[in-house]
């Protein structure tokens, strides 16, 4: 039996309707770096997210990390592509560069790997935030 008790249930706000910067922000932010916070003039968040996201990337890439390809094969390194694609445009750059394509030989570069992998998860966690700032879900 349903539980048709409306005293315990929250009405629904309107969902505000889906905006140019809705789009626009989230796709800016992935691309490159904090640019979704940048373009809503949220200055000092979105250099501090460029700053936090591409800082950890080159760390990573300088430590020799691995940048993983698309694959089908294990699913670890399925997790490992979809957390170094979350940067964006760095991943795409430093696959057009050739780095991190060389095999894991020191401890530095599995740490190195885990930097980038960190780098493109806090991107993907600034995309939603650009999202919900463009949707004024946040203030």
């Amino acid at each position: 039996m349903a539980n048709t008790d409306t005293a315990t249930t929250q009405p629904q706000a309107p969902a505000a309707p889906l905006t140019t910067m809705a789009v626009l922000a989230p796709a800016l932010g992935w691309i490159v770096p904090g640019a979704g916070h940048l373009v809503q003039k949220r200055w000092i968040r979105g250099m501090i997210l460029m700053a936090c996201v591409t800082i950890p990337f080159v760390l990573g890439v300088a430590m020799e990390g691995k940048l993983y390809q698309p694959n089908t094969g294990e699913l670890l390194d399925i997790l490992g592509f979809v957390s170094d694609v979350g940067a964006g445009g760095l991943y795409f750059l430093g696959r057009a560069l050739d780095w991190g394509i060389e095999p894991i030989k020191f401890a530095t570069a599995d740490y190195g790997t885990k930097y980038i992998a960190a780098a493109g998860l806090l991107n993907i966690m600034a995309v939603v935030d650009a999202y919900h700032i463009a949707r004024k879900r946040k203030p």
